[in-house]
């Protein structure tokens, strides 16, 4: 990946470069980064680049010097160029992981009171914010962005576990780290991590995330799903009003983990892979909490349902134990889902079924799920 960064005072990137893991990776031949001084695309003696703004206030850097370095670092137009801007979208790491797959990225940092609006019209890509605040230059949050690209390039950080791991990367905040010794003024360090174990710290770490994310993030549930942070198993029960249990299962294996139940006496409930059948949902309940070992918690639907997402996906995770959605009939259950309406008609099971994995676990693009 190449990544230039066009700046009125290149000396602050390049003595970032020089003293990170970034500047590593970048001898190291992993990332290509450029760094421009606009002063050597401006014109006259005294190389100016900014200018009163019209209409009174502060000084803005000029279209021109900009043009001028963006087509010198990107001759064929093909980069894609992010502008810092307290106007601009709040990065986050789904954002930054967008930006990672870009084969040149060009940050143009702005100052004073920016820079002239018709070249971010004309050439600016995405204008990105770090937040409801603002700074002197472009030039802090052209670091955090390079930063936050750069260490998803492999090669950059040493280990892409540790990438992975880190909060945000999967929806979630990071589990809370310990170091030697095991001991620090009288405080010990988790049981857990110091018995070499590794599915019990793991298990630590996974309870660890979902509890801080809980309880210091919680509005994160609103853009990630739940692989990998349940404390159990998640099925689906299709019970005797359903359809085609055999026609739902690719919808389920797209979520990836999701286990398929349904009623035996349903049209087409031959012996197949990947369907288990049973006589009642109560044999359903039964076979679960002996399987894991827990008594499912039960999501199911209602006309006045109306349980609000994030709670329900709060509570989802809260439980300690599996969790089953049940459709096809009428049900008693601990959380009680509405059914999605739609201006067509009537919801087919698989459309709510389809609704309701999607705000559980977060695909890409539910509308190729078939529902």
């Amino acid at each position: 990946m190449r990544i230039t960064v066009v700046t009125a005072f290149p000396d602050l990137i390049r003595g970032y470069l020089g003293f990170s893991v970034i500047g590593r990776g970048v001898s190291s031949g992993a990332l290509e980064v450029q760094v421009l001084d606009l002063r050597d695309f401006a014109e006259g003696s005294y190389r100016q680049v900014d200018d009163y703004s019209f209409g009174g206030g502060g000084m803005v850097l000029m279209a021109e010097p900009l043009t001028r370095a963006l087509v010198s670092a990107d001759p064929q137009g093909d980069a894609f160029v992010v502008y810092p801007s307290p106007q601009g979208v709040h990065l986050h790491q789904e954002l930054v992981e967008e930006l990672a797959s870009k084969e040149h990225l060009v940050l143009v940092c702005g100052h004073y009171e920016g820079v002239d609006e018709r070249f971010v019209r004309e050439h600016v890509d995405l204008e990105i914010s770090l937040g409801d605040f603002v700074l002197t230059g472009g030039e802090l949050p052209a670091m955090a962005v390079l930063d936050a690209v750069a260490r998803l390039v492999p090669g950059v950080v040493g280990r892409m576990e540790a990438v992975r791991e880190d909060s945000f990367y999967r929806g979630f905040l990071d589990h809370p780290h310990y170091t030697r010794p095991a001991v620090w003024r009288g405080i010990k360090a988790p049981e857990e991590l110091l018995g070499g174990d590794h599915g019990v710290i793991e298990e630590f770490r996974r309870r660890e995330r979902v509890r801080r994310t809980l309880e210091r993030r919680p509005d994160l549930l609103a853009r990630t799903g739940l692989n990998g942070h349940l404390n159990g198993g998640f099925y689906v029960y299709v019970g005797e009003e359903g359809e085609d249990p055999f026609k739902l299962l690719p919808l389920c294996g797209a979520f990836g983990g999701v286990r398929l139940l349904a009623h035996r006496s349903i049209k087409g409930d031959q012996p197949g892979e990947g369907v288990k059948f049973f006589p009642s949902f109560g044999a359903a309940l039964r076979w679960i909490t002996s399987r894991e070992r827990a008594k499912p918690l039960v999501l199911t639907a209602g006309e006045g349902g109306d349980f609000k997402w994030l709670s329900a996906k709060r509570r989802v995770l809260e439980y300690l134990g599996p969790s089953v959605i049940a459709l096809g009939g009428r049900f008693e259950g601990d959380v009680l889902l509405g059914v999605p309406r739609s201006s067509r008609g009537p919801v087919s099971l698989g459309e709510t079924l389809c609704h309701w994995l999607t705000r559980f676990f977060q695909v890409d693009d539910p509308g190729r799920q078939g529902g």
